[in-house]
């Protein structure tokens, strides 16, 4: 029998610490179980929102961090990571010990430029950038890589106009990166450790607010 708890705690500190997870069949040898124990509970990590798995059940996304390319990554003196989406990137540094500074990375999506700022605890960081949130959180798990491919930071305001008339998408949440810090500075305390819990819709309704976003989009 698999400890879920564990197990969660387990993949998380490996993503933390090497930028990577082990497959399946790696952690059934290493527990001494079957895959089949391991694939059903990953499933339960899935369906309780801790991890999201691909079509072929393997770990996709374990926010903050995600184990393919999402369009930003993180890099800190030892470690690079693929962030999840804009908020999870900015989230590394300051979940991981160790991590901060970080050096983040990624492209506008409307023209192509190359974005990068070295991101850590104390402050928001310097450089131009402003942050496109597409998906309202309401509905960021009825997709939810969806919603993550789609938490982008663009050149600026200009950049977002044309992306969104080129795409045909509907405008977002549009916000600078002293926010983007701020919101993800403690949204993953505790993700490492035994234990952890993710917030309720009301919960993260106010912490949304506290970060300064506010609104349906926000559901606050």
């Amino acid at each position: 029998m698999i400890d879920i708890e564990s197990l969660r705690v387990r993949l998380y500190r490996q993503l933390a610490d090497e930028g990577r997870v082990a497959a399946p069949s790696e952690i059934a040898t290493e527990l001494g179980v079957t895959a089949t124990d391991v694939t059903a509970a990953l499933d339960v990590l899935h369906r309780d929102r801790h991890l999201v798995l691909d079509s072929h059940g393997e770990i996709e996304l374990a926010h903050p961090f995600g184990t393919r390319d999402f369009g930003f990554s993180v890099k800190s003196s030892t470690v690079l990571w693929w962030g999840g989406c804009a908020w999870d990137a900015f989230a590394i540094p300051h979940l991981v010990p160790d991590s901060s500074p970080a050096l983040i990375a990624t492209t506008c999506p409307s023209c192509g430029s190359a974005l990068a700022w070295n991101v850590d605890r104390d402050r928001p960081p310097f450089g131009a950038g402003v942050a496109h949130f597409l998906v309202p959180m309401a509905h960021v798990w009825d997709d939810v890589i969806h919603a993550c491919e789609n938490q982008r930071i663009f050149c600026s305001e200009a950049c977002i106009d044309a992306w969104l008339e080129r795409t045909q998408q509907p405008r977002g949440a549009v916000f600078g990166l002293d926010r983007l810090w701020r919101l993800a500075s403690d949204w993953y305390t505790g993700r490492l450790d035994h234990g952890y819990r993710r917030r309720e819709p009301l919960e993260a309704a106010a912490y949304f607010r506290d970060a300064g976003l506010t609104g349906a989009f926000w559901g606050n």
